[in-house]
């Protein structure tokens, strides 16, 4: 169910969705601001990728609803984008398969991701991250309010990775847009965030990247050893994220 949000571009409100007997999410709840990164983060089989495909309207979910402004325009980078070799599309026709756009507009959204040059390249022949930065600029084609990714920088080295979150980050300023993001990268995506979620099933726990980096939830789904790293991390990098302690909102985890 689709519902005018408040305050919120698109919220979550109490989903559930069950697989037969198998519970994907329990209850859950998220909100996406004008402007903010909201990082979706937890275990393999967490229900992330299930949450963002109900929040776009892919999925129905069971129980609860999503809360969307009126007319909100949505970019989505999905978690993968299979294309095979047999089929010679370039990248100018990977852009307009789905939306129409006058070359002007096709080059402004390339520019925007530092990949103008690739307007006539072979799909296949892109790197991991060329091809992230293709999908970025095809969902940025929308000139979204809210700009959905699904592990964004799945197949990119690391250098790859740190140029795709100052890129991410740069097109929040710029675009002014909100961005909700499905990450398993710990360290550097918490460290870009205003705000993460982690997921495992339900919300474990949530807040700023320090405040679920020192809950004692991301520790027992993560371990120590990435809290320490993503400690490492912020202490270098992170200079504006000291939020509350996080919250743990499930009933099975409250003393």
């Amino acid at each position: 169910m689709m519902l005018k949000a408040h305050g919120a571009l698109i919220s979550a409100r109490d989903v559930s969705l069950a697989y037969g007997s198998r519970i994907i999410l329990d209850h859950v709840n998220v909100d996406v601001r004008h402007g903010e990164i909201v990082t979706l983060i937890g275990p393999n089989g967490a229900g992330k990728s299930t949450l963002v495909k109900v929040m776009l309207g892919l999925e129905q979910p069971d129980s609860g609803a999503i809360i969307r402004q009126p007319g909100l325009r949505v970019g989505y980078v999905p978690q993968s984008f299979p294309v095979t070799a047999h089929v010679p599309l370039s990248v100018r026709r990977l852009m307009t398969l789905t939306v129409d756009a006058e070359e002007r507009q096709l080059r402004r959204a390339l520019a925007a991701t530092e990949a103008e040059h690739l307007i006539d390249a072979r799909v296949v022949r892109l790197s991991g991250g060329e091809m992230q930065r293709v999908l970025l600029a095809r969902a940025l084609l929308r000139d979204p309010q809210v700009l959905v990714l699904d592990e964004p920088v799945q197949a990119v080295d690391f250098y790859g990775e740190v140029r795709l979150y100052e890129l991410i980050s740069r097109i929040r300023k710029d675009q002014g847009c909100g961005i909700l993001m499905v990450s398993h990268d710990l360290h550097m995506v918490m460290a870009e965030s205003d705000h993460v979620v982690c997921l495992n099933g339900h919300v474990c726990c949530e807040g700023g990247p320090g405040a679920v980096q020192r809950d004692p939830e991301f520790t027992r789904l993560f371990g120590p050893a990435a809290a320490r790293m993503i400690g490492a991390y912020q202490h270098h990098h992170d200079h504006s994220h000291d939020g509350a302690p996080g919250t743990c909102n499930h009933p099975h985890h409250k003393a």
